[in-house]
C-alpha cells in the first residue's frame, strides 16, 4: 500500500475510532484527540486532571478500541522497581525464572506517577525511554507499539515526589483534563446509573499501527514548517538573542531540542488525522500547547502576576 493510500485510510479508521471511543467517554474530545495523536506519533503523554474525571476508564476503551493490550499500575510510596518491571523467581527446578511486570503491555496507565520515589519513577522511564528493561543483568525488548499515559493529581502535593523536568521532557504531551460541561455531565450520569454496557469493538492490530507510525515519519515537512517549529522553541529560551520580552521576564527556563522534534512529529500526525499530505504552520501551533506547556519553567514573578504557560505559548505564535 501506498503512503498516499495508507494516510486515506489512517483517517477513516480514525474517524471509526473516534466513534468507537464515544460509545463509553461522553466529551472530552480535545484530550482523546491528543492522546491518540501522541499514540500515532509513538510518544508518551502526561495526564493532568483531579480525582473522578474517568482517566483510567478513558485509556483502557481508547487500548480496547485500539486492540492493545493494556495495564494499569497504581503508584504509591512503597512501590519498588520490580513491582513493575518484573523479578526473578527460583523454579521447582531450582532455576532462575523471569517473572514479567505489568510494565510488558502495549499501554500503560501510571496512575499518579508523582506518588512513588525517584527510584522506581526511573524505572518507568527507562522503558519508555529504551523500550526495553534490564533486570538482573538481562535485557528485556518490550512488544511495540509502547505507550505510556502517566497521570498527576494537581491538587494533592503532600507527600508526592515531583517529577525532575529532565524527566517531564520525556513525555511528548502534558494534556489537562477538566470537568465535563453541564450538557456532558447529565448524559454521563444517564449512561453510567442504567444497566447497559457498551461493548468495544477493536478497529485495529498491534503490527497495523506501528506501521501507521511509520507512514507518519514518512510525511515530508517542508523547510519553512521546521524553521518555524525550531523558531518557536529558540523564543521559549530566556536571555537569548531569540527570546521574546515575555519570556525573558516570565520564563526561568525554555524548551531544549526535543520539544522541535515533538512538534513536527505531532503537527504530521495531527495532519495526517485531518487527510492533508504534509504539515503547515497551523498543524505546528494545534499541537504546541500540549507539547511546551511542561518545559516552560516560570518564575515567581510569572505566579504572583497570574500569566499561565498557555498565554506565553500564545504570544509566541
Amino acid at each position: 500500500m501506498s503512503d498516499v493510500a495508507a494516510i486515506e485510510k489512517l483517517v477513516k479508521k480514525y474517524a471509526d475510532l473516534k466513534k468507537e471511543i464515544a460509545k463509553i467517554i461522553i466529551g472530552q474530545d480535545e484530550v482523546i484527540d491528543q492522546i491518540l495523536i501522541s499514540i500515532f506519533s509513538g510518544g508518551h503523554s502526561l495526564l493532568v486532571g483531579v480525582p473522578g474525571l474517568a482517566k483510567t476508564l478513558m485509556v483502557n476503551t481508547i487500548a480496547q478500541a485500539l486492540g492493545l493490550d493494556f495495564k494499569r499500575i497504581q503508584f504509591t510510596p512503597d512501590l519498588m522497581p520490580s513491582d513493575i518491571l518484573g523479578s526473578e523467581i527460583l523454579d521447582e527446578d531450582r532455576h532462575f525464572k523471569f517473572i514479567k511486570g505489568p510494565i510488558f503491555a502495549n499501554i500503560i496507565l501510571a496512575d499518579e506517577i508523582n506518588r512513588t520515589p525517584p527510584k522506581t519513577q526511573a524505572a518507568l522511564l527507562e522503558a519508555m525511554q529504551e523500550r526495553a528493561v534490564t533486570v538482573a543483568g538481562h535485557h528485556y525488548k518490550l512488544n511495540l507499539p509502547y505507550f505510556v499515559l502517566a497521570t498527576q493529581n494537581p491538587i494533592e502535593q503532600e507527600g508526592t515526589y515531583p517529577l525532575p523536568e529532565a524527566q517531564l521532557d520525556r513525555f511528548m504531551f502534558a494534556i489537562n483534563l477538566d470537568y465535563p460541561t453541564f450538557d456532558e455531565e447529565v448524559q454521563v450520569v444517564k449512561i453510567t446509573t442504567a444497566d447497559n454496557e457498551a461493548k468495544i469493538n477493536p478497529l485495529f492490530v498491534a503490527e497495523e499501527l506501528v506501521e501507521f507510525q511509520h507512514v507518519i515519519r514518512r510525511i515530508p515537512v517542508a523547510d519553512n514548517v521546521i524553521e518555524y517549529a525550531v523558531n518557536m522553541v529558540s523564543k521559549t529560551r530566556p536571555n537569548t538573542k531569540a527570546a521574546s520580552e515575555l519570556v525573558t521576564k516570565y520564563i526561568d527556563w525554555g524548551a531544549g531540542p526535543r520539544a522541535s522534534q515533538n512538534l513536527i512529529l505531532a503537527a504530521k500526525t495531527h495532519a495526517a488525522m485531518q487527510g492533508k499530505f504534509s504539515p503547515d504552520i497551523e498543524n505546528v501551533q494545534a499541537v504546541a500547547n500540549s507539547i511546551l506547556r511542561h518545559r516552560l519553567i516560570k518564575n515567581y514573578k510569572a505566579d504572583a502576576e497570574g500569566i499561565t504557560e498557555e498565554h506565553i505559548i500564545k504570544s509566541l505564535f
